[in-house]
């Protein structure tokens, strides 16, 4: 076999192996997120943003149908962490959910800057080795911008005497879902 085309082979197989990653991790992420937004709706349903959270949670549902597609068609392990993001999504949608609207929000704003980033990262990654994968990536990217720009929005509107508190609370109940988010990002691409 010459070099030319064992070194094809090599770069078919890595562009494989990061694309089977890709959409393990994002389907891992898409079932976590659809967690979170069914505990949120547990405690929130019937509330002032009961039909925005789930407006964003069917949003989610389409994603992880999609990624659900895609784990079967091109045969790929799903991560052996789905019972763990099962029960850590939907517990983080109900305390956030428990603490309040705001908090709420403030979980979907911190979870969507990290995958805003994480999906914009592997779509540069991807460029045109597999273009169906990075098509949805970037779409999924651009409803997650909207996750958070409705989030950002509400907690903008509805500021108020405890916004003192709010600001003290929030920003380490964000950095705090950040690195869990970043963490089963690293965990869920490789186990």
């Amino acid at each position: 076999m010459s070099k030319e085309k064992i070194g094809k082979q090599n770069s078919d197989r890595n562009i494989k192996e990061t694309t089977d990653r890709m959409i393990r991790v994002n389907h891992a992420g898409e079932f976590g997120a659809s967690r979170i937004y069914q505990g949120q709706l547990s405690v929130l349903a019937k509330s002032s943003v009961g039909k925005t959270i789930q407006h964003m949670a069917d949003q989610e549902k389409d994603h992880l149908e999609t990624f659900d597609k895609l784990i079967i068609e091109r045969r790929i392990r799903p991560t052996a962490l789905s019972p763990i993001w099962s029960l850590a999504g939907y517990s983080l949608g109900v305390l956030t959910a428990r603490m309040g609207e705001k908090a709420a929000m403030a979980c979907t704003v911190a979870v969507e800057e990290v995958i805003e980033e994480h999906y914009k990262s592997q779509h540069e990654t991807l460029g045109d080795k597999d273009p169906e994968l990075s098509i949805i990536i970037d779409k999924f990217r651009l409803d997650e911008i909207e996750h958070k720009s409705i989030s950002n929005n509400f907690i903008n509107l509805n500021k108020s005497s405890e916004a003192e508190q709010d600001e003290n609370i929030y920003p380490l109940m964000s950095k705090a879902i950040k690195a869990g988010s970043k963490l089963a990002i690293w965990l869920s691409s490789r186990l």
